[in-house]
C-alpha cells in the first residue's frame, strides 16, 4: 500500500495485483458529485454518528486482502481502519457505485461479492449513468440480499436503515442524456 499512497493515480489491489483505475465520463462525474451531498443532507435522519465518504477513501476488504475505491459510501458509528495510516476503511455500511461500461461487470459481480464479506456492509446502490435507474440491494436479517429497482425521475430510493430518501430527479439533475 505504500506505492498507492505515493501515487498520483488511484489503483485497486486484488489477488496480489494492482490495477490502475481509469477516469470517468462526464455523467459518472456528475452523478458521483450529486450522490454525496444528497446523502449528507439526510444526516439528521440517520442513526447517530453516520458520515458520508467520498471516492478518495480506500475500503480494505480483509477477507480477500483487497483494497477498493467506491464512488461514495456511508459509515455509521466510529470509523474503523486497517493499519496505522487510517486510510483503509473496514466498516462501510452503504456503498455506492456508478456504473461505467468498463467496470459494470466487475461492480455487479466480483466487487459486490468482495463487498459482501464486510460484516458492516448492508446497503449497495448501483447507479446507472445512461438513464435514471438505481438498483438498491439491501441485506436482510437472514443474510440474503433483496433487490429493489428504481426507474425514472419520479422514483425515490428509500433506505430505512439510514432514514434516507434519494429522489432520482435530484440525483440525475446534472446528468446529460442524448436527446
Amino acid at each position: 500500500m505504500c506505492i498507492e499512497r505515493a501515487a498520483f493515480e488511484k489503483s485497486e489491489f486484488h489477488s496480489g495485483q494492482m490495477f490502475a483505475m481509469a477516469g470517468g465520463s462526464r455523467n459518472h462525474s456528475f452523478l458521483t458529485s450529486s450522490i454525496s451531498p444528497l446523502l449528507y443532507q439526510q444526516k439528521p435522519e440517520k442513526p447517530a454518528g453516520c458520515r458520508v465518504l467520498s471516492s478518495d477513501l480506500r475500503i480494505h476488504i480483509a477477507a480477500s486482502g483487497s483494497y477498493c475505491y467506491a464512488d461514495c459510501g456511508v459509515i455509521c458509528g466510529d470509523p474503523q481502519f486497517s493499519g496505522e495510516e487510517q486510510d483503509n476503511l473496514i466498516n462501510p455500511q452503504l456503498i455506492v457505485e456508478v456504473l461505467s461500461p468498463s467496470t459494470e461487470d466487475y461492480d455487479r459481480g466480483k466487487k459486490f461479492e468482495l463487498y459482501r464479506t464486510i460484516e458492516s456492509f448492508c446497503e449497495y446502490l448501483i447507479i446507472h449513468q445512461d438513464k435514471p435507474h438505481v438498483e438498491h440491494y439491501s441485506r436482510q436479517d437472514d443474510k440474503t440480499w433483496l433487490l429493489r429497482e428504481h426507474t425514472g425521475e419520479g422514483a425515490t430510493v428509500n433506505i430505512p436503515r439510514l432514514g434516507a430518501q434519494i429522489s432520482l430527479a435530484d440525483l440525475y439533475s446534472s446528468a446529460l442524456f442524448p436527446s
